[in-house]
């Protein structure tokens, strides 16, 4: 039994089979309207071959590292560098002939993988920078510094592309307030203090992990934060697009689209998680909230952010 807190969405196939059967699989070419918004339930590799050339806006990946890791009976084995270049070669020659001109590219890694997943990008994108966001938490190391940090290689497939900057300020506390007649100076008071919006640099802090007693939480090993895909999908999409994500895990990348105004597209071959994604993308029927995003701009970790819905 959980705690009454604890949130975590952690439920069964058979106790989500109604969740399952609103995911799709696809055998053959498929029109926009066919996948647009759904959850295609298969092989990345087998499913993206299907899906029509020029279509995506922002395409979004976060693949397995090069680790030995267990995605709930998927294995996936640590290979050599040279493979795992391979490996990356072959999911973006599928998705490269999906993306529109002007598409942004967004692939999560570590430091392991990072190089290997930079020099296949390179060949084939213009890499614009590599974002590195503090993951906050992780297990100690006695032979080593705890790997707290993981990186985002930001790319695009022209050099025509979308970045709304002013949409993805971020809210910092200020210390020592300056006033000019008294009045604030480049900053403003709220009721939970002293805050100036400032530009996002790729330094990324302000990031939470999922945990249980947040409503985003799942089972899911590698869960990537909603706040954190909020900051990728406000700065290189507008609403209406299409994001594509081909290892969508348990959804965040498809309810974060869903929640800004965006339309989706995500394949995952693990039946669990493809249950929990459409667990999460009913809910976000009735709930539009991102932690951390409120009022246009995103807060500080730790910083009671006003509670209401943002607007799109």
């Amino acid at each position: 039994m959980k705690a009454g807190r604890n949130k975590t969405i952690d439920i069964s196939v058979e106790e989500g089979r109604k969740y399952l059967e609103r995911c799709i699989s696809i055998s053959g070419n498929t029109t926009l309207e066919e996948v647009l918004d759904k959850t295609i339930y298969g092989d990345t590799f087998d499913m993206l071959k299907f899906l029509p050339e020029k279509s995506v806006d922002l395409l979004i990946v976060d693949p397995p590292y090069n680790l030995d890791k267990n995605f709930h009976g998927n294995k996936f084995k640590k290979t050599s560098d040279e493979m795992y270049e391979e490996y990356t070669e072959s999911w973006i020659s599928l998705v490269k002939p999906l993306l529109k001109d002007e598409a942004t590219i967004y692939v999560c890694c570590d430091w392991q993988s990072g190089t290997a997943i930079h020099q296949a990008l390179q060949k084939h994108f213009y890499i614009q920078n590599r974002i590195t966001w503090q993951r906050e938490k992780g297990r100690g190391a006695l032979s080593n510094w705890k790997n707290g940090m993981e990186d985002i290689w930001f790319a695009t497939n022209s050099k025509n592309y979308t970045f709304n900057v002013e949409a993805v300020k971020s809210r910092r506390r200020v210390i020592a307030p300056y006033r000019v007649d008294g009045k604030p100076k480049d900053w403003e008071e709220t009721e939970q203090g002293n805050f100036r919006n400032t530009y996002p640099s790729n330094f990324w802090d302000d990031i939470s992990i999922p945990y249980w007693s947040m409503a985003e939480n799942t089972a899911h090993p590698t869960q990537k934060p909603e706040k954190l895909l909020a900051k990728l999908i406000l700065a290189s999409s507008n609403p209406g697009d299409v994001i594509l994500d081909p290892f969508l895990g348990s959804g965040s990348t498809s309810v974060t689209a869903k929640k800004l105004g965006r339309h989706y597209i995500g394949i995952e071959q693990n039946e669990q998680y493809c249950v929990w994604t459409e667990k999460r993308l009913e809910l976000a029927e009735t709930d539009t909230t991102i932690q951390g995003y409120a009022d246009g701009v995103f807060w500080e970790r730790n910083t009671k952010v006003p509670q209401k819905t943002h607007s799109i």
